[in-house]
């Protein structure tokens, strides 16, 4: 049976249906006769519960159903009497496809800050807030692709590593594969030496490249990383974002207007 993404089943109408839902566990509660997991799959913020019934299980495979658990439920989807739920998935079958020591497992029911997070930068993407980062990410970067892809622009891909500064747009993060003991040595920099053959640094923008896209395509749009290398630790200065550059050929003043009509 195909699986389907938890955010699909919590919109979906149809309810007394066989499903297979599969994802990790967030939570597990319950008595002596019935216990709730909740699964999120990272389709979506939201959890699916599971209903499981102990008489149904297996002691031992449920003992290993810990927060941070891989599972693959087979089940029927029904209408939930919980609150804050429209379904549930009554268990039928549960397969473990991996085990997370509950004396070790870092994620628990409890909120976490982002310093602590740091720390297990390989588990911050299954929280809520990085999570939900990464899909308004995406939605954002879905939307900008499609404005400009629908007002007729050309996605251009610009170089990451450049040897321009971009009409001096910021201090440059610099890139080089020589030995850098021993160039502080050496007192000197042979950059014929170098990867490149010149000096080279991480792009502070694609504005110089836009622009000669523009005389070629018409209209064009980048979109991709840039880097600065500001000594400053506002959250106004990054030392890594995304940014947006269009260049136009040819722009009266009512083509300017219908690109702000958007």
């Amino acid at each position: 049976m195909k699986s389907l993404r938890i955010a699909e089943l919590l919109q979906s109408p149809a309810t007394d249906a066989e499903v297979v839902v599969k994802g990790w566990v967030r939570t597990k509660r319950g008595n002596k006769n019935v216990a709730f997991i909740a699964l999120n799959d990272g389709s979506c913020v939201a959890n699916m519960q599971v209903v499981v019934d102990l008489a149904k299980f297996d002691e031992e495979l449920l003992r290993k159903v810990t927060t941070g658990a891989c599972l693959r439920v087979d089940g029927r989807l029904v209408a939930s009497c919980g609150a804050g739920q429209g379904v549930e998935v009554q268990a039928e079958k549960i397969e473990i496809y991996g085990t997370a020591d509950p004396e070790t497992y870092p994620l628990q029911k409890k909120g976490h800050s982002l310093e602590f997070l740091r720390d297990i930068a390989y588990l911050r993407p299954r929280t809520n807030t990085f999570g939900a980062i990464f899909r308004i990410r995406h939605a954002m970067a879905y939307a900008i692709h499609k404005y400009f892809n629908d007002k007729g622009f050309y996605y251009l891909h610009t170089p990451l590593i450049t040897a321009s500064d971009c009409e001096g747009a910021g201090a440059m993060f610099q890139v080089t594969t020589l030995d850098l003991d021993r160039v502080a040595k050496a007192g000197e920099v042979d950059y014929s030496k170098d990867f490149f053959g010149t000096k080279t640094n991480l792009t502070v923008s694609g504005q110089l490249e836009g622009e000669l896209g523009a005389t070629a395509l018409g209209a064009i749009y980048t979109f991709g990383p840039t880097f600065r290398a500001e000594n400053s630790n506002t959250p106004r200065h990054l030392a890594e974002f995304w940014m947006v550059e269009p260049e136009v050929a040819f722009l009266d003043q009512d083509g300017l207007m219908d690109l702000e009509e958007d």
